[in-house]
């Protein structure tokens, strides 16, 4: 993985924000999370479109155009303090999480 940060601003388009970010993903297993795998740090249980991210505030919902089309994240979870320009997307199973590795695209924040 690369030692720079990759958190890189766009111009705005519609009053939103995009920037270029390193995608990762993770699964509720006891190796990938703390003693809690089901909740996030919002407190909510993890579900389709729940995302990890430092850099963004709870709640934050994102898009993920070139992936993932119009569908809509949001940003419930945190990584460790160590990830500062990453967003960790969440999946149900450890085999959909390593299939799809690490990516680097444009987020949209909403």
């Amino acid at each position: 993985m690369h030692d720079t940060a990759l958190v890189a601003k766009t111009p705005l388009d519609e009053g939103r924000r995009r920037m270029t970010v390193h995608l990762t993903a993770y699964s509720s297993t006891f190796d990938q999370t703390d003693d809690t795998p089901l909740i996030t740090a919002a407190g909510t249980r993890v579900r389709d479109g729940i995302v990890a991210a430092n850099f963004l505030p709870l709640y934050t919902r994102i898009k993920i155009p070139e992936l993932f089309g119009e569908k809509v994240f949001v940003v419930e979870d945190r990584m460790a303090k160590r990830f500062q320009d990453r967003v960790d997307l969440w999946f149900p199973d450890r085999a959909s999480a390593k299939k799809f590795g690490i990516k680097t695209a444009e987020i949209v924040v909403l």
